[in-house]
């Protein structure tokens, strides 16, 4: 009797259209309740650790170009949790390494390494060359040139774009915005008094970039947001804070 009640109950959902949908829209809805009703009982599902900061305008210029150009077709910027990935990238991504990136670039796709924590690996020179001449350096990879990323930084305004990135949750500040353009210029060349630089934007590194001080470059800009990755965390002392209950 319960087989064949089983199989008379299956056959009338299957053949009833409406039921069908009804007993369907249900489930689906049983599904996402589960999955959604617990993250309103948190405050903030992004961990808590120090060094995370907002792009200086130079590095936020840099990621402009890095999008731009469609790098994050080839590299991914987000380690997964496991131990083959941990030993040749380093520590795993945390979610508040991505806090202020609009839009975030942790991608799947490998075409080449990921460049989540490739900051201070190698030299500002090897990077404005391997940007420039990939197998230059690297006899194998497939990787384009970009020979023009040589010329001078200039389209859209950084003080608008900090505006905008501000309108949309990052937490700029008026100074940094007033800022801006004397901050973008003093990291992209050493010789400059960099005090402000850094009080507003710690661990924030000045350097001649792509090897030319006499102007600020887009090779500037990108090698010094290529520079910062991953450098933010002290990744030795990793303790996220719990995540608070309302």
């Amino acid at each position: 009797m319960v087989p064949f009640f089983r199989r008379f109950s299956h056959a009338l959902i299957e053949r009833n259209l409406l039921l069908l949908g009804v007993l369907t829209l249900i489930t689906i809805s049983i599904g996402g309740l589960v999955q959604v009703v617990p993250l309103f009982t948190v405050e903030s599902t992004i961990e808590r650790v120090h060094g995370v900061r907002p792009y200086t305008p130079l590095e936020l210029m840099g990621r402009e170009i890095y999008v731009r150009e469609g790098c994050y077709l080839c590299h991914s910027q987000m380690v997964r949790p496991f131990r083959d990935e941990a030993e040749r990238y380093g520590h795993y991504s945390l979610a508040a390494e991505s806090m202020y990136d609009r839009p975030f670039q942790w991608g799947s796709k490998r075409t080449g390494p990921d460049l989540a924590r490739v900051g201070g690996r190698y030299s500002d020179d090897w990077h404005a060359m391997h940007l420039r001449d990939p197998r230059s350096l690297v006899p194998e990879s497939i990787m384009p040139s970009y020979p023009f990323l040589d010329r001078p930084l200039s389209g859209v305004s950084v003080t608008e774009r900090m505006k905008t990135m501000r309108a949309v949750g990052v937490p700029y500040t008026d100074e940094q915005i007033a800022r801006a353009e004397a901050d973008l210029a003093a990291q992209a060349n050493p010789n400059v008094d960099g005090s402000g630089l850094t009080q507003r934007y710690a661990r924030a590194r000045q350097g001649v970039f792509d090897g030319d001080e006499r102007r600020v470059t887009e090779m500037d800009a990108l090698v010094a947001y290529l520079q910062m990755l991953g450098t933010l965390v002290d990744f030795t002392d990793v303790q996220p804070d719990a995540v608070k209950q309302r």
